[in-house]
């Protein structure tokens, strides 16, 4: 087992040994399940895999029939709630 220190909000401490108070485990516990759960949940990345972009903006254009103007006026006009 490897020994660290961590730094931790104020707040989150208390919270952290209030967790381990109420179910009876020490905080070195409370941590060690936190670090087991985000680990699952953030699976290691591939090494071999690109990193994630958005993907490419396509050109959407305008409906036909629709004329900019109109389209421009009716985004400018006021909205009733």
């Amino acid at each position: 087992m490897v020994k660290t220190q961590i730094q931790l909000p104020e707040k989150l401490y208390e919270e952290a040994k209030r967790v381990a108070r109420e179910r009876e485990m020490s905080l070195a516990e409370v941590v060690r399940r936190g670090v087991e759960y985000i680990s699952g949940v953030y699976p290691p990345l591939k090494k071999d895999s690109e990193p994630w972009s958005p993907p490419k903006p396509r050109k959407m254009g305008l409906r036909k029939g629709i004329k900019l103007e109109d389209l421009r006026d009716y985004c400018l006009e006021e909205r009733l709630p």
